[in-house]
């Protein structure tokens, strides 16, 4: 009598599909895995796949780079046609606006640090810009007397976006008693080495995508210490030539100091104005190496 009620009960659970394996295609699907955050056209690592081609400045006035002539979206436009330019069936290119988030100047502010803020809404205004556009936000400081990763940190809200990078502009970062632009002035290895510490934490916190970190140079003093910078995990770090002049000259400071700087990415500044007489796509290509970053002031 027990055995005939244990197999009804087998039969019952049976039917009402107790332990019985299930086949695929009733088995309920399994949860996707969460999506990883993605750089503009999609992947998560910048360098070596492609090559950045960027506008730089700040919508306050011309004087500070083509990025502030015009409206974002406008100058995202002519952005695409000159970053065509770079493209290579090997390399493709991924635009990128540099925008000056922290601005050196010469009156001392309430402060008295030297410098000024773009408002959150002019950074989310670019921000938006770059996304409609696929492109990079690399949001550079010029810190005045003050300093580069208090900086950094007060943008975190934005850099914690996937497309959002950093770059540091030594060349407007003072000491006590010196006033931006009558200065030239430098930054130790240590401070890029802590910005750049907390910025990689930040990357591997959030799981972001590459970021994009830079580092402006046009004299051979301004970063001390060159040779103690450090590459971090999930960080793009690249040294940017910078300064005007004449194409021989600006090849001459490439040669050095790309060769001084083996271990990172390779940068290349231009300048619409100041320069005497624009290197063309082809001829700055043509450098050796040819830069993984191209920047339009």
């Amino acid at each position: 009598m027990l055995a005939a009620l244990l197999l009804l009960l087998v039969i019952a659970l049976r039917s009402c599909g107790g332990d019985e394996p299930r086949d695929s295609a009733s088995a309920i699907p399994a949860l996707p895995p969460r999506l990883r955050a993605q750089l503009p056209g999609g992947g998560r690592r910048i360098f070596p796949d492609r090559r950045v081609v960027a506008f730089y400045g700040a919508p306050q006035s011309p004087r500070l780079g083509i990025l502030g002539i015009g409206d974002p979206d406008r100058a995202a436009a002519k952005l695409e046609r000159v970053a065509r330019s770079y493209e290579r069936k090997t390399r493709p290119v991924l635009p990128g606006f540099e925008l000056i988030a922290t601005i050196a100047n010469a009156d001392p502010g309430d402060d008295g640090l030297f410098r000024t803020h773009q408002s959150h809404a002019t950074i989310e205004r670019y921000l938006l810009a770059a996304r409609r556009a696929k492109a990079l936000l690399l949001l550079d400081i010029q810190p005045g007397r003050g300093d580069f990763l208090s900086e950094a940190k007060r943008l975190e809200r934005w850099l914690r976006e996937p497309e959002v990078g950093l770059a540091l502009d030594p060349e407007w970062h003072v000491g006590p008693g010196e006033v931006p632009g009558k200065t030239i002035g430098s930054v130790k290895a240590s401070q890029i080495n802590a910005v750049s510490s907390y910025l990689s934490d930040l990357v591997q916190k959030h799981d972001l995508p590459e970021k994009l970190f830079v580092i402006h140079q046009f004299t051979q003093d301004m970063i001390e210490g060159k040779a103690q910078v450090r590459r971090r995990p999930g960080l793009a770090v690249t040294m940017n030539v910078d300064g005007f002049g004449t194409p021989a000259a600006k090849i001459s400071k490439y040669d050095a100091f790309t060769a001084e700087a083996a271990r990172f990415h390779d940068g290349f500044k231009l300048f619409y104005e100041e320069d005497s007489g624009l290197m063309s796509p082809a001829a700055v290509l043509a450098l050796g190496p040819p830069p993984d970053l191209v920047i339009y002031e």
